[in-house]
């Protein structure tokens, strides 16, 4: 969908009173939730939308488009994206090949589930660790168990923790309640991130410079001053609207060049009827775990 029919799309649900809808897709990855003893059949979609501004790249003297291609080091010959396979260098020069059935073979649950390990308080979750959002939405079947496991997390001010197979990548992940949705947040691992304690990028002289007590105070009478309520519409890519002002402008005097084109070479998986039991079933098997290990 592009930006025009986006903002299009907003216009049109403002004056109807009705929220913006960016249409139905398939979700780009689906699977469910195990949510205790509960399974909730879900997909998810994007929560971010890109901005860029996107430029093709023009050989200078004839204006002719420059391609990427994907060829084969050894002919040379360009060959198409179904002709690739992933191999994995075990040793100079050896090689297993990967077929996409391989990567599901390798853990079939962890590619078509999201197995939640463990609730947290969403306060404690480092920012440092968030990556990129999705919108979990239900499949058919799995509404009341989407429905409970929002309203349980709304209400508890906490965040489900558990790990995703995507793009053969497994990912750590928490999941949060979001209005009326189930927000997924692609986690950086912990070892991914360099701690504070651990960073040394800083020059022995700014460990060594010492401010008064004075200057504390004035820097924080400034930062009182400048204080307002978080809103984030009120900031947006200026870098962006500049790089389109100086290309209208060129399209308005005509500084523009004719490119000729490159020749061409669900399954209901819930079955959820009565979710009170299946939780108390959770709770009694969780317990009689506790009750073993002691």
């Amino acid at each position: 969908m592009t930006n025009k029919s986006i903002s299009k799309n907003k216009k049109l649900a403002a004056k109807n009173g009705k929220k913006p809808h960016f249409g139905r897709r398939r979700g780009m990855w689906k699977g469910s939730i195990a949510f205790g003893l509960v399974n909730i059949p879900i997909y998810l979609e994007s929560a971010t939308q890109e901005k860029k501004i996107n430029f093709r790249l023009i050989d200078k003297s004839d204006h002719a488009p420059i391609g990427y291609k994907q060829y084969n080091k050894v002919t040379g010959k360009e060959i198409t994206r179904s002709s690739i396979v992933k191999g994995y260098e075990y040793k100079k020069g050896e090689f297993v090949l990967m077929s996409e059935e391989d990567f599901k073979k390798a853990n079939v649950k962890a590619t078509d589930n999201i197995d939640i390990e463990d609730f947290v308080e969403l306060t404690e979750i480092d920012p440092m660790l968030f990556e990129k959002p999705y919108y979990v939405v239900p499949q058919k079947g799995g509404e009341k168990g989407y429905i409970l496991l929002r309203e349980a997390l709304q209400r508890t001010g906490k965040a489900a923790v558990a790990k995703i197979v995507l793009h053969t990548v497994q990912h750590l992940v928490c999941i949060m309640a979001r209005g009326e949705y189930l927000i997924l947040e692609i986690l950086r691992f912990a070892n991914e991130v360099i701690g504070a304690n651990e960073a040394a990028f800083l020059e022995s002289s700014v460990k060594t410079t010492h401010i008064s007590e004075k200057e504390v105070l004035v820097a924080k009478q400034l930062i009182d001053g400048m204080t307002a309520k978080w809103n984030p519409e009120k900031y947006h890519n200026t870098y962006r609207d500049d790089l389109m002002k100086q290309i209208n402008t060129k399209i308005k005097k005509g500084d523009t060049a004719v490119v000729e084109p490159a020749e061409s070479k669900s399954e209901d998986l819930s079955n959820v009827v009565d979710l009170t039991a299946l939780l108390r079933k959770s709770l009694e098997s969780k317990r009689k775990r506790k009750t073993a290990h002691a």
